[in-house]
């Protein structure tokens, strides 16, 4: 339904996404996850065909998003984060207003009062949509995304400052959703993606770091021997500690999880048991070692993981290209 092939995106030097590429299949819901500045909301303005990219090509429903653009966005519905409401309008004026932009064929009462009874509008449906609630608005806005009843939607932080009755219903809503349109999310919410998504998709710094399920990320990022250590100290020190300590194939820091407590992740060699010298060697420079775990990380410890790993890797390149 949607395939990404080797997508870059450049703004002179600089380069926001670099060569991506990932499909999602009919009836998938996809997250698309990455931190602020990683290249996500360039990547689906491309998608939707509000920017074009430098490299690459994306293809919705077969159509050429560069070639075939009016094709393409027939296909798609979009939600951005600031939904692109007209405030002076009524949601009757407004979703006609689209109805007619979009060129929708389907009869016009029916369809608008479709979409108006899903996303729950109807007694809304006359009032200035300047005087209704975020959440509403919010509702108006994935409303414009249906017209047209298009296969395609893509929702960019659909939930953001709705409160937490609301966010569980258009969560719902987006459930729902899927079980007849393809739909790609985006959200800041981990755990909404978790509960609503069917597949993952991680990019960092314009680059993709992961593409699979949740389950599958947690299996292959967790195992018996991973440990997770909250320790107090110097956190590029301790670090480096962790990284040379013997027996361990790799540590990474997953940030403070309390003032001046940074936890870590371990990946012990097989068959290593790193504790005790963890400990010996924590003691002798006085940093509290304020607790040791192994367990099943989580979507959050996953994507902290991978993308901090990208930086660290840039930072590191970037250092040697220095010298």
């Amino acid at each position: 339904m949607i395939e990404v092939q080797n997508l870059t995106k450049r703004y002179g030097a600089a380069c926001a996404v670099r060569d991506i590429s990932f499909r999602v299949e009919e009836g998938e819901i996809l997250g698309f996850l990455g931190p602020n500045g990683a290249g996500k909301s360039t990547t689906m303005n491309i998608l939707t065909g509000y920017l074009s990219a430098t490299d690459g090509v994306v293809r919705v429903n077969g159509h050429d998003v560069l070639e075939e653009p009016n094709e393409a966005k027939a296909n798609i519905g979009y939600l951005p984060e600031q939904p692109p409401l007209y405030l002076d309008m009524t949601v009757r004026e407004y979703l006609g207003f689209m109805y007619d932009l979009k060129k929708c064929r389907l009869d016009r009462r029916q369809h608008i009062a479709e979409i108006c009874r899903l996303v729950k509008i109807e007694n809304v449906y006359g009032r200035l949509i300047k005087n209704l609630s975020k959440g509403y608005r919010q509702r108006v806005g994935l409303a414009q995304a249906l017209i047209g009843n298009p296969p395609v939607l893509v929702l960019d932080e659909p939930t953001v400052g709705l409160d937490p009755n609301q966010i569980i219903e258009i969560r719902s809503l987006i459930k729902k959703l899927g079980k007849h349109h393809t739909i790609i999310l985006s959200s800041h919410i981990l755990q909404e993606i978790e509960a609503v998504c069917d597949r993952i998709v991680i990019i960092s710094q314009g680059a993709l770091v992961a593409d699979d399920t949740a389950a599958n990320l947690s299996l292959r990022y967790s195992d018996d021997r991973r440990l997770l250590a909250s320790i107090q100290g110097p956190e590029a020190d301790v670090l480096a500690l962790l990284s040379h300590l013997p027996g361990v194939e790799r540590a990474v820091s997953l940030g403070e999880k309390e003032p001046g407590v940074v936890e870590y992740a371990l990946d012990p060699q097989a068959g290593s048991d790193v504790r005790r010298d963890l400990f010996t060697r924590l003691a002798a420079r006085g940093w509290p070692l304020m607790g040791l775990k192994s367990m099943e990380m989580t979507l959050e410890d996953i994507f902290i993981l991978l993308t901090r790993e990208r930086l660290t890797r840039t930072a590191a390149a970037k250092k040697g290209g220095n010298h």
